[in-house]
């Protein structure tokens, strides 16, 4: 199989279900931002981080594909769709994580600047490449059906949303303890 095709040098690209869209289509706007933030969250694997970290990277990796696929797959293609895997279960998992993550960092009283030592800076990378995606996911949503899978397939999907909104704030908790646990001091804002 051949990496490349040459069908999309007219600057279209083929949908699961092989419609074929513009490049630059809000569609592809979201899923390629979520593939962006995914590669993101692989690069924050590949750092010298505590296996519980990337154990539930990996595991937000697989959902963060998951959520693409469907967002990549021509609305006409339902039978053919990657089952949106977004459940309230994703959703909490994250949240048990975030508190988990808050309880050991000290009180915030103020912003922190992004930085801290790399696998820090890098979350915080990822958290604002996921707060665009969260952006071009409901520009998305304001121009095509994205329908759930996980519940009632009649309904717009909100699991996606929350995800990826919980996901922005998992991240600015984790670069928080990546520096606490590097012992790095954590720089604030000062006006």
């Amino acid at each position: 199989m051949k990496i490349y095709t040459k069908t999309g040098d007219s600057g279209t690209t083929s949908l699961i279900g092989g419609a074929r869209v513009p490049k630059n289509s809000l569609r592809l706007e979201a899923y390629g931002g979520v593939d962006e933030l995914n590669s993101f969250l692989g690069m924050i694997r590949s750092f010298p981080i505590a296996r519980a970290y990337t154990d539930d990277l990996v595991k937000i990796q697989n959902t963060i594909f998951n959520i693409g696929g469907n967002l990549a797959t021509a609305p006409s293609q339902t039978a053919r769709k990657v089952p949106l895997t977004v459940t309230e279960d994703d959703i909490v998992f994250l949240e048990e994580r975030i508190d988990t993550l808050t309880a050991q960092l000290p009180v915030l009283n103020s912003f922190v600047l992004p930085g801290g030592e790399p696998a820090s800076a890098s979350c915080h990378v990822a958290r604002t490449v996921c707060r665009r995606v969260e952006r071009r996911i409901l520009d998305m949503y304001d121009e095509y059906e994205v329908k759930s899978q996980a519940t009632n397939p009649q309904q717009r999907d909100g699991n996606v949303l929350k995800y990826i909104n919980r996901l922005s704030d998992y991240l600015f908790v984790l670069a928080r303890k990546l520096t606490v646990d590097a012992g790095v001091e954590e720089k604030v804002w000062e006006n």
